[in-house]
């Protein structure tokens, strides 16, 4: 059997929550390189983060299917390898053959690297293992929701012009690495892999020898180059941004919402000095587990959802149906570098204040690092925006489709405010709502604003509503 014939090709795996496609950003290996089972070869963006996606089979790369910047749709060729020969293999590769023959069993959003033919089959989530047991789960690998699972398949390579070894960054070179987040240390550290001497089984470099290695002054350092986005002006001098990834599903989500969703904004100025008091008095009496004034707002808005379930709901248009979640999962606007997400906290509603905190806090940093897999991103129920944080008072914000309803909170200012008779300096900020008029009338939703607003402005409210 020749070589051709003996090749493996890996197709882009089904990445879930309805994704069809995938923009490759960076190749992590070339053309001639030695890979093992589950290394990282390419970083892809789709339109709900940046993930690394580890090959299935160990073996020589022959054919990389798309360059940097190409967009390729699941179930396409994205890379092919050929077996090694006996020769050819190099020390501490043999380890992994036997994990080779059974399939890792790793997953990344949705699909598994188990090896067989190309039938698609359901497979129970699992969390992602690093093939190095010492190191931390890598960014970008979830656990799943039930995603199909569709595995690379036998056969002859595919279309798409190679890469050329030279194009790859020296990062990448032929160092024996195993592990994906030893290479991706390196690489945000700007460490040249080639230059260090593995301690592992064969001359596998770990992440103990990357440690010691940056623990070190040396002249290897370098800065890492960040692929860009293809852009700039054109003939007459306008710049060009392509539309894609990110942008592009905000683009087309924004546009599904406006388009469908007959939406309503009403608003409210609040005094919002009782919620400052009491944050302040939490935190000095917790001061290891901190709250922001954004954890105890969506404490507020919990409250009101409990009372006001027709909010905490989407229209299935196809069923002609209201579909009212049982359990509150709670999205947060957050700006990012790569555009406006929405990370979802799942089942909002069975967290405390001090967890809601705790969870506000880590999601919304792992969005802006770009490491929320694409499940962290979608399935939310209800919507808090906290545009003040742009010194803005207010906004009419589009509904994030195909929930019901957002709330927005402004920026909270000094303001002149009437207090038992008395004209008296607060701290005042404005409350939006904006709602599916499908969903509910005026008078759930000005229910529900008000209640959030009489928490906010007396926050013993929320015991009482408990």
């Amino acid at each position: 059997m020749t070589t051709v014939e003996r090749t493996q090709v890996f197709l882009l795996p089904d990445l879930g929550e309805g994704l069809s496609e995938a923009e490759i950003v960076e190749w992590r290996v070339a053309v001639g390189d030695v890979v093992t089972v589950d290394q990282s070869v390419v970083e892809v963006e789709t339109a709900k983060a940046v993930v690394d996606v580890p090959c299935p089979y160990a073996g020589r790369v022959v054919t990389l299917h798309g360059a940097a910047g190409e967009v390729r749709p699941v179930g396409q060729p994205l890379i092919t390898i050929a077996p090694l020969d006996g020769g050819d293999e190099p020390a501490g590769h043999a380890t992994y053959r036997e994990e080779e023959r059974a399939g890792s069993g790793n997953v990344l959003i949705g699909y598994g690297t188990g090896h067989g033919g190309a039938t698609r089959r359901r497979r129970r989530p699992r969390l992602a293992l690093a093939p190095e047991p010492t190191d931390v789960t890598p960014t970008g690998v979830s656990t799943p929701t039930g995603g199909t699972t569709p595995v690379g398949v036998s056969g002859p390579a595919g279309g798409g012009a190679p890469v050329a070894a030279s194009a790859r960054p020296t990062s990448a070179a032929a160092a024996l690495v195993i592990s994906p987040i030893v290479r991706r240390l390196a690489r945000e550290r700007g460490l040249d892999l080639t230059s260090l001497r593995g301690t592992g089984p064969g001359g596998v470099i770990r992440r103990a020898d990357v440690e010691a290695a940056l623990a070190v002054p040396a002249t290897r350092l370098a800065a890492v180059p960040v692929p860009q986005v293809a852009s700039g002006p054109d003939e007459d001098g306008d710049t060009i941004i392509p539309l894609t990834g990110v942008r592009k599903a905000i683009a087309d989500k924004l546009s599904r919402s406006r388009r469908e969703i007959p939406e309503v904004t009403i608003w409210v100025d609040v005094d919002a000095t009782g919620l400052l008091d009491t944050r302040a008095a939490i935190n000095a009496a917790t001061p290891d587990a901190p709250v922001s004034i954004l954890a105890l707002l969506a404490r507020i808005c919990l409250s009101g959802l409990r009372r006001f379930p027709q909010l905490n709901a989407r229209v299935d248009t196809e069923g002609q149906r209201i579909v009212q979640s049982a359990g509150v999962h709670l999205g947060i606007a957050a700006q990012t570098d790569r555009g406006l997400l929405v990370p979802v906290l799942r089942d909002a509603q069975r967290l405390t204040t001090a967890e809601l905190a705790a969870e506000l806090a880590t999601t919304t940093a792992a969005a802006r690092a770009g490491t929320l897999p694409p499940a962290r991103l979608t399935g939310g129920t209800f919507t808090l925006n906290n545009y003040g944080v742009f010194g803005v008072d207010g906004s009419t914000p589009i509904i994030n489709h195909p929930e019901a309803a957002l709330l927005g909170v402004g920026r909270i200012v000094d303001k002149p405010w009437v207090v038992d008779g008395q004209l008296a300096v607060r701290k005042v900020t404005q409350l939006s709502l904006t709602f599916d008029h499908r969903v509910c009338d005026g008078g759930v939703a000005g229910g529900f604003l008000r209640h959030v607003a009489d928490c906010v402005e007396r926050p013993a409210l929320l015991i009482a509503a408990v």
